[in-house]
């Protein structure tokens, strides 16, 4: 071999290693890239007396948006009984996670908070609760919740006591800022929900370093928004408040619900 075709042979040996060296380098980046701008899933839990129905507008939203969304239907038989089982459904979602609770779905966020993947949480309407507190002691500390005994029905079996709410006081309790009619058919296809939940101790704090949004609907008479706001400043969450909005904010104003979710997931 000429010492001109040994030189050749060289110089292409070092292109060619130049460009393996530049194509892994594009392709760590491209990666690196994709997992920098991957979307969380967003998991919507929905509260006591509902469904993932109740999250229809909003997950509409985000879908739109280029976010994959899971609502669970959450059996409400009690704090420990639902985070038992909801872990197991976020245990099939892989990537990093946004959990948004309403109402009682609340606590549950805050008992899944470390779920590996989570990277925010949002408190729509909702209770945010330290360990050992109980939901029902929670809504007693302040004034303004109008749930009671008018509002609800008491329904026994052999396995336990349920509750289940009343339409024709209730609606205007949960509801007063959507139609009569569409507040009929969601009281109509309610989900009891255990009694025991509600003087079941939490058993988890939500971590202090986790980034918490907080929607309060000033409007709110199932839970006093007083109860919402102490509760969100506990626990350090930006506060989102959207003036005479109901307990079902989320289907009254599924656009500002939305926003909040979309910041906390960025």
């Amino acid at each position: 071999m000429t010492k001109l075709m040994l030189k050749a042979r060289n110089i292409l040996v070092a292109l060619t290693g130049a460009g393996l060296l530049l194509a892994g380098a594009t392709t760590a980046q491209a990666a690196e890239s994709l997992q920098v701008t991957e979307k969380p899933t967003i998991v919507l839990l929905h509260g006591a007396y509902a469904d993932g129905s109740s999250w229809s507008e909003v997950t509409s939203r985000l879908q739109r948006d280029g976010y994959k969304v899971v609502a669970p239907a959450v059996p409400l038989r009690g704090i420990a009984s639902d985070t038992s089982y909801l872990s197991g459904v976020l245990a099939t979602v892989s990537g990093p996670k946004v959990l948004v609770g309403h109402s009682y779905g609340g606590a549950l966020v805050s008992e899944l908070a470390d779920t590996p993947g989570v990277k925010s949480l949002v408190y729509v309407a909702a209770f945010i609760p330290e360990a050992g507190e109980t939901l029902g002691a929670l809504n007693s500390q302040f004034p303004g919740s109008e749930l009671g005994p008018d509002t609800t029905t008491v329904i026994s079996y052999p396995g336990g006591v349920d509750l289940a709410l009343k339409p024709e006081t209730a609606g205007p309790v949960l509801a007063a800022d959507i139609p009569a009619r569409q507040g009929a058919v969601f009281l109509a296809a309610q989900r009891p929900v255990a009694a025991a939940a509600f003087s079941e101790p939490v058993q988890e704090t939500a971590p202090a370093a986790l980034p918490k949004y907080a929607v309060i609907p000033t409007g709110d008479k199932a839970i006093a928004p007083a109860a919402e706001r102490f509760m969100a400043t506990r626990a350090g969450a930006t506060k989102v408040e959207i003036p005479g909005a109901s307990h079902l904010v989320a289907v009254s104003q599924p656009s500002a619900v939305t926003q909040v979710i979309e910041r906390a997931a960025r």
